[in-house]
């Protein structure tokens, strides 16, 4: 059965699991690997369709971590849930070895933020392998991406970057079926871009490919609410999770399960009423 059989006629709901120590939002709080692997069954639990396991911080400004030290944080942590659990795991990296070797330890999907881009072996890695994977856009790496980014027109610009991205997957030999798209909210993106995309979001549909939007708890949300504080970005996230669900997005990654399960079910059946 193929992912999206699996899944069909809802959106789905990825969980988070940072297994680093200097994630944005709960760098360290589950970086122990026992708490990590507690973690992530309780997001199962809650309704996660998808765990996404990251061994590297992507927030802005954050430097590289080296295969090695990212495949020591991963690898275990896959293999003890994928031994407790069924539940769909993805792994978060940019890196063709990572890749390789969480999708051999029980991964069923990479998430590339790059978009194919900073390890260009990761395309061949996902179409041996035959899992689906997520590309998305960003402009510049994690160290720079927030150092003045510009746009002439940021949705025009982003369906550019997936249209080259898509013709390199084939060239790999990625299944179409196989290819899920993010217009990656906070990744070299200033305020009016984020809100941009989340309100423009039916014309990456338009492409032909499930969309996956990452809004919860990023910094933009932070500024509208005229905070820094982490908490206030609570209600912003669950309000840019519906409007993203409401404009077309097949899958919402997200911190607090429980809370977007309550948010997809009212919108999904608003919407099927």
């Amino acid at each position: 059965m193929g992912w999206r059989q699996r899944f069909e006629d809802r959106p789905l709901i990825m969980g988070i699991l940072n297994v680093t120590p200097d994630s944005f939002y709960d760098g360290g709080k589950f970086y122990p690997p026992d708490v990590a692997i507690e973690h992530a069954l309780r997001l199962a639990d809650e309704g996660a369709d998808i765990i996404d396991v990251g061994g590297e911080s992507t927030r802005p400004f954050s430097d590289v971590t080296s295969t090695e030290e990212e495949l020591r944080r991963v690898v275990p942590v896959i293999k003890a849930i994928r031994a407790q659990t069924a539940v769909f795991l993805s792994v978060d990296t940019y890196k063709a070895a990572v890749a390789r070797e969480a999708i051999d330890a029980g991964a069923d999907m990479i998430n590339d933020v790059s978009g194919l881009t900073f390890d260009p072996g990761i395309g061949d890695v996902a179409a041996r392998s035959g899992v689906p994977v997520v590309i998305m856009h960003t402009k510049g790496k994690p160290k720079e991406m927030q150092v003045g980014p510009r746009y002439d027109d940021v949705i025009r610009e982003i369906k550019e970057f997936f249209i080259d991205r898509l013709q390199f997957a084939r060239r790999c030999g990625v299944d179409d079926q196989n290819i899920i798209l993010d217009p990656g909210i906070g990744f070299g993106k200033r305020l009016q871009d984020n809100l941009m995309i989340i309100k423009e979001l039916r014309q990456f549909k338009e492409l032909g490919y499930p969309i996956l939007i990452g809004t919860s708890m990023k910094s933009f949300l932070g500024k509208l609410a005229g905070s820094p504080e982490l908490e206030e970005r609570i209600e912003g996230t669950l309000a840019s999770l519906a409007l993203s669900l409401w404009n077309g997005a097949d899958i919402i990654r997200v911190h607090d399960v429980k809370k977007a399960k309550k948010v997809t079910t009212l919108v999904h059946a608003v919407m099927k009423a």
